[in-house]
């Protein structure tokens, strides 16, 4: 048995990996400081899975050795971060203080106990705007926000340290992520969510009021074009990055998306058609950091890792309709 040390563990994307891991038959040690992530989804799998699971509420910042001493981890999926484009603008130095300094301190603790491999969560904002489309893992990393910053300075880390530490390592480029697990049993509680289709269904549900965030772009219909990829989708392709770095595969750099694109108002109407319900949309004030259109190559991960996304853009507004309906205010703290 494999035991997968997971950051992050009680977020949107970490809490969906614990649980499909432990489907998978894996130990999972699950590590969050639950500043924005929620220990109720670990704690309902605690219940399921028992001593499968081990969850402890550190900080990456500081003292976390005792976690690698207590387990013999064979591997780490590293998704804690803050990820908010936005407000990485208005307050830098979180990102890089959570970011990248938190990604150097697990880095040093993990070769402190001979841990060498990492499945690194990094995201399509290390390219900057889109030089063409679609964007393949060769094109050039401009980051036009600090959130894409540190996270590029990140990898940069985690590429030195595999030259000359040893440290093996999959770093995985997320484009945009929606949905729910597909018993829309574990979503996003975010409130509001970064992401745009959870807030359109929190919208099209009465949840909160939604508002356009985004300002004008040279698009077809004026609104950014985005890669929506399924969080499901999303982290089966980690679990097949963990087990090809265990079977001995070479350390890459690799893209997650569908390979299309919507933009945001085909993303608005695609939650009304489904839902059936009208959504009064408002302009609210205009991220900063935005770029006008972002579609993702997966050729790579098709080739690597034997990847492809499997759940359509309804089943994305589908689970994540039902995961609104049961959690309209998501986890409780």
């Amino acid at each position: 048995m494999k035991n997968i040390l997971i950051t992050g563990a009680g977020g949107y994307i970490g809490s969906v990996a614990t649980s499909l891991l432990l489907e998978k038959g894996y130990a999972v040690v699950a590590v969050d400081n639950f500043s924005t992530g929620y220990k109720t989804p670990l704690d309902k799998l605690k219940e399921t899975y028992g001593e499968l699971l081990k969850i402890y509420e550190v900080d990456l910042k500081g003292f976390f050795s005792h976690v690698f001493k207590e387990n013999n981890i064979d591997l780490v999926l590293h998704y804690a971060a803050s990820c908010s484009v936005n407000e990485s603008m208005e307050k830098p130095e979180k990102y890089f203080s959570n970011n990248t300094c938190g990604t150097q301190r697990l880095l040093h603790t993990m070769l402190d106990h001979n841990v060498k491999n990492i499945v690194f969560s990094s995201t399509c904002a290390v390219y900057g705007e889109a030089e063409y489309v679609p964007i393949d893992e060769k094109h050039p990393t401009r980051p036009a926000n600090p959130y894409g910053a540190s996270k590029l300075m990140s990898e940069n880390i985690i590429r030195w340290y595999g030259k000359l530490k040893g440290l093996n390592y999959v770093i995985l480029r997320y484009f945009n992520v929606c949905g729910a697990t597909d018993d829309g049993t574990i979503g996003d509680s975010k409130k509001p969510s970064p992401h745009l289709m959870q807030n359109a269904v929190r919208g099209a549900l009465g949840v909160e009021a939604f508002n356009l965030t985004c300002g004008k772009f040279d698009t077809p219909d004026g609104t950014p074009i985005r890669d929506y990829v399924n969080v499901v989708d999303l982290n089966v392709a980690h679990i097949l990055a963990l087990e090809y770095l265990m079977s001995g595969g070479k350390s890459e750099t690799i893209n997650l998306g569908t390979g299309d694109g919507n933009s945001v108002m085909e993303i608005v109407q695609k939650v009304k058609d489904i839902t059936g319900k009208d959504i009064p949309v408002a302009q609210g004030q205009v991220r900063a950091g935005e770029y006008a259109k972002m579609i993702a190559s997966i050729e790579k991960a098709q080739s690597i890792l034997k990847w492809k996304p499997t759940h359509s853009m309804k089943d994305s507004v589908q689970t994540l309709v039902d995961w609104y309906k049961k959690h309209p205010e998501g986890w409780e703290k």
